[in-house]
């Protein structure tokens, strides 16, 4: 398929000073699931079927490498709580855990299902879904597996918090993540988290958890100093997670330590807008040299949203990143949280996954803020939307 007449082509491919290698009046060829040509239209190879953007801007597919898709109830009434001044804590999760052990497989499947096709239709192509919400070995391992049916991209996060069956035995709680829950989840896993959080866990139990995940091959990832400072960002830079998430509240050292790392600060902006709280602050970490990506965060009580096109406008808003930070933060800066290579870019080689905007440019996903810009939607060179 030959897609032309695109107005502003995104292919984060470098040009120059051009970080994110924009190209006017472009076309892009797909053969099978990968980006076979890309290029001026006026250069377009002759092709069966051709797909006329119409001056559109066409940009990769976004990359929510950020998202909690497995559970089961609602927390409308703790939203409200938090919009009548209750401030977030994290103890909230266990009421999502209570629903979702109660919840049948079938169940569990079409919420999940549901919600990927929502992240769909708001052009995110790849997204990594964590368990987290089970917090017994039988809950978390149907949770990755349930996962693994819309994504190879899957974390466990066994350590989200400590259930209330072991409030008085946290010990055992450590051993049951480390030991048989996560022999249970592994198989269905790539990734294992941790949330390093008063209220949650220590750095010194992240650490045991994390260097338990790596012993059995999962790529370690923490959520962390989202509530306050904290030795996150330190524990998951010494640990060599693939990303740190919610970097809220950072230290100089931790700054240092993330541009000087290849572990990347994912920020997600939904959680700030969804609980009234400080936003991290991008320019810092961008002026520093850290690699910044950008995701949703969706889940049942932080942040219930989806919408990736929302994380680029409250990126560009609320964290001082210029549009085309935000936009590259969301597809190749997600590409990195996840340690892919092949997606995140619209060059030759790379999967074809690309979304064509109802806008001629990228900033328009800033500009026109909650305004629906999603014209189609391509994975692996199929129109999933």
């Amino acid at each position: 398929m030959l897609i032309t007449n695109i107005g502003e082509l995104t292919t984060n491919v470098p040009s120059g000073d051009d970080r994110l290698g924009t190209v006017t009046d472009a076309a892009v060829v797909i053969e099978g699931e990968r980006i076979a040509w890309v290029g001026a239209a006026a250069d377009a190879p002759k092709h069966a079927e051709v797909l006329d953007a119409r001056g559109r801007a066409v940009i990769p597919g976004f990359v929510d490498s950020h998202a909690h898709l497995v559970f089961a109830g609602d927390r409308a009434d703790e939203f409200e709580a938090r919009m009548s001044g209750v401030p977030y804590a994290a103890g909230g999760i266990r009421r999502t855990v209570a629903a979702t052990r109660a919840a049948s497989d079938d169940a569990l499947r079409r919420n999940l299902r549901r919600l990927v096709d929502e992240c769909a239709r708001q052009g995110t192509t790849t997204i990594e879904v964590k368990t987290g919400y089970g917090l017994t070995v039988h809950d978390e391992a149907r949770a990755a597996r349930l996962a693994a049916e819309v994504t190879p991209e899957v974390t466990f996060l066994g350590a989200h918090v400590v259930p209330t069956e072991y409030a008085e035995a946290r010990e055992d709680y450590l051993d049951l993540v480390t030991g048989p829950m996560l022999r249970a989840v592994a198989p269905h896993a790539k990734y294992i988290d941790v949330f390093c959080e008063t209220g949650a866990f220590s750095p010194a139990e992240a650490r045991r958890v994390l260097a338990a995940g790596i012993e059995h091959g999962l790529v370690p990832r923490l959520h962390g100093n989202q509530l306050g400072p904290g030795e996150g960002v330190q524990v998951a830079v010494q640990m060599g997670a693939a990303s740190v998430d919610h970097c809220t509240y950072l230290s100089e050292d931790d700054v240092a330590a993330l541009a000087g790392s290849h572990t990347v600060a994912t920020l997600l902006p939904g959680v700030e807008f969804s609980t009234r709280s400080p936003y991290p602050d991008a320019r810092r970490l961008l002026d520093a040299g850290a690699t910044v990506a950008i995701a949703s965060d969706c889940n049942p009580g932080s942040c219930f949203t989806s919408s990736m096109p929302l994380m680029v406008a409250l990126a560009v808003r609320e964290m001082r990143m210029t549009p085309s930070e935000a936009v590259w933060a969301a597809t190749a800066g997600g590409a990195r949280a996840l340690r892919r290579d092949d997606i995140g870019a619209i060059a030759t080689g790379m999967r074809a996954d690309l979304v064509v905007l109802d806008a001629p440019t990228r900033v328009h996903l800033a500009y026109r803020p909650g305004v629906p810009m999603i014209d189609s939607v391509y994975k692996d060179g199929v129109r999933i939307a």
